[in-house]
């Protein structure tokens, strides 16, 4: 693992902007509002999306929304990315020629907010995934990284309207992001981990939003096998988590959590010591789901 480690920082103000309003007693006041601006990516000479974000990370963002979105390999060298503040445009240019003109037709918009796309052929590359690391979790660590989770200094604090997520390790929080959709800032840690050669199998993922089948698609993608978050889950996430041997933790808020996939990497070694939720049936492969 690199040194390095992101946080995120409250007090950059060129995330966000004061406007004035009043508040329920009719009281002038001054809001600290986040800002959000068009990112187009480029993948060498071809256009590929553009995201709304807050704009910060915009290499991390771009590069980890392509590894994400299966256009980028471990193999695949980047040899320059350039950033044109001014056109709110990135290009990543590689060493080997892409053309992902066909994959570009088929689109599916996901729940994740801010309006998230994924290529219709991100699912197929899953199938058959199961994330077999020896990889486990104790409770006596989950309660202490949830706590210091939740007291980090954030933009959210300040803004609201934005979501984030946590690459973890033990007990430590390394590299926590922020951005209006929990989409961006899952692909800001994708594009980190990939830029940095980082390993994915003694990691912990984080986020604050909801456990979509979105995040658990770009949670095995990026071959992490532990995903957490303090909100619910759906149904369909759930169940990609089973075929892929993701351990799935929902609901995770002081010392309660709630446990619906990969729950044998759970170690309760702390009290209070109450036995995950599973529900006792067969678990369909993804090819069965889709």
């Amino acid at each position: 693992m690199t040194d390095k480690k992101i946080y995120p920082n409250p007090e950059n103000s060129q995330l966000y902007c004061e406007m004035a309003g009043i508040d329920h007693n009719g009281n002038a006041i001054a809001a600290s509002i986040i800002h959000e601006k068009p990112l187009t990516i480029f993948l060498n000479s071809q256009e590929i999306v553009t995201l709304m974000t807050i704009g910060d990370y915009p290499d991390l963002l771009a590069v980890g929304y392509l590894v994400n979105q299966n256009m980028l390999h471990k193999e695949d060298e980047v040899t320059k990315i350039e950033y044109e503040e001014d056109i709110d445009t990135i290009v990543i240019r590689t060493k080997g020629e892409t053309n992902f003109e066909q994959k570009m037709k088929r689109k599916i918009q996901t729940s994740g907010c801010g309006q998230g796309t994924i290529f219709g052929d991100l699912i197929d590359t899953i199938e058959g995934q199961e994330l077999k690391y020896e990889t486990h979790i104790k409770t006596s660590t989950l309660y202490p990284l949830l706590k210091t989770i939740n007291m980090t200094p954030r933009l959210y604090l300040k803004t609201g309207a934005i979501h984030g997520c946590v690459l973890c390790q033990d007990q430590e929080p390394l590299l926590y992001m922020e951005d209006v959709g929990r989409h961006n800032a899952i692909d800001k840690i994708a594009g980190f981990m990939f830029l940095n050669n980082i390993r994915p199998d003694d990691k912990i993922f984080y986020t604050t939003g909801r456990l979509t089948s979105e995040m658990v698609i770009k949670t095995v993608k990026m071959q992490i096998p532990i995903l957490i978050s303090r909100s619910g889950f759906t149904a369909w996430a759930v169940q990609l988590a089973r075929a892929a041997q993701l351990t799935l933790i929902g609901r995770a808020r002081g010392k309660r959590f709630v446990a619906l996939s990969g729950i044998d990497r759970i170690a309760y070694d702390t009290t209070p010591t109450k036995q995950a939720i599973t529900i006792n049936q067969p678990q369909p492969t993804t090819e069965q789901l889709i």
